[in-house]
């Protein structure tokens, strides 16, 4: 009879127990491999917007930087369409291995509040990787408007019920939500006109064809500068160093009120979670580049990160927003 501690050696194990303990370490050795390996194979970063866009250009300024530490090409691709629900798709159809990655902005919290079926879950079909910019808007007036700040812009509004218009960059963009957000919050009228973009719309309140657009702050800044563009305040919390004289929309008429663009990276849901911290950290160290945040500032952006369970947690929190704000403006995509 064997001695009892000879039975703690593995020769006296039975067979289908080494099998069963080898078995259950096979996932967390598979796991730690991929973690240790990964990228062996080049990564694509999908876009649903045009080429220079702020989704487009942070992925840009991302690429490079991990070609260069995982010596992996990275492959920036703009995929366009239905308001970036066509690159959204093809990243939640994809691989859960951490080689397709998404570049979104707001747009993809808004996609679920004004499309009545999207052939993905904006949350549970992917993985928040991080945050990776944010930027405020600038409210920009009709030059015809005899306006100097948020004040005097929401006392004539309500002077004069359903007189004035906002346009935004379509119907569902970020522009008309925060136009939205403004009228609910002030109390105002005010008859929406949507345009095919950022572009048309701001030109058509600089010409006074419209009265008020409220504009990413990167699409605006060097209009208002020049003397272009006429704003009266920032959709920031607090004023921005680059425009100090520039009130915030709380502090100038509509305490409360903050309207902030953000920015981010995904992967396809059940992405190992090794892999999505391997490029949250990348990302971290490549955003803290000076040359980075130097880009980022002529963009009027700020470098943000977070973890991949707060950014997870942000899109569910602004699906809501977006959700009662489409229902209450009745907001729906065409």
């Amino acid at each position: 009879m064997p001695k009892i501690k000879s039975l703690l050696q593995p020769k006296h194990w039975p067979m289908a127990l080494l099998l069963g303990a080898a078995s259950l370490l096979m996932p967390l050795t598979a796991a730690a491999q991929t973690a240790a390996s990964y990228p062996q194979k080049p990564i694509k970063i999908l876009v649903g917007f045009s080429p220079g866009g702020v989704p487009d250009i942070i992925a840009r300024v991302l690429a490079p930087r991990f070609t260069e530490t995982w010596k992996q090409a990275v492959v920036v691709e703009n995929r366009l369409g239905a308001g970036s629900n066509i690159a959204a798709q093809a990243v939640a159809n994809a691989p859960a291995d951490g080689y397709t990655l998404l570049s979104v902005s707001s747009a993809h919290a808004i996609s679920p509040a004004i499309y009545a079926k999207l052939p993905y879950d904006a949350s549970k079909d992917f993985s928040g990787i991080t945050l990776t910019a944010t930027g405020p808007a600038l409210v920009i007036v009709s030059p015809e408007l005899p306006v100097n700040n948020m004040r005097e812009f929401i006392a004539l509004a309500k002077s004069k019920p359903g007189q004035f218009n906002y346009s935004s960059a379509g119907i569902g963009s970020g522009s008309q939500f925060a136009a939205e957000l403004l009228k609910s919050q002030a109390g105002i009228q005010l008859t929406h006109i949507p345009f095919k973009g950022i572009p048309e719309a701001l030109t058509d309140t600089m010409a006074g064809r419209t009265h008020v657009f409220i504009a990413p702050y990167a699409s605006a800044i060097n209009l208002v500068r020049e003397g272009k563009a006429k704003a009266i305040a920032v959709t920031s919390t607090q004023r921005m160093p680059d425009l100090p004289q520039m009130p915030t929309v709380a502090e100038s008429g509509l305490p409360g009120y903050k309207w902030i663009f953000w920015y981010g990276l995904m992967a396809p849901a059940n992405t190992p979670k090794d892999i999505v911290s391997k490029i949250q950290a990348e990302t971290v160290q490549a955003l803290k580049q000076p040359s980075v945040t130097q880009r980022f500032t002529t963009l009027g952006i700020e470098p943000v990160t977070n973890s991949p369970e707060a950014f997870d947690q942000l899109i569910r929190d602004e699906i809501q927003l977006f959700r009662k704000l489409a229902t209450d403006a009745g907001i729906k995509a065409d």
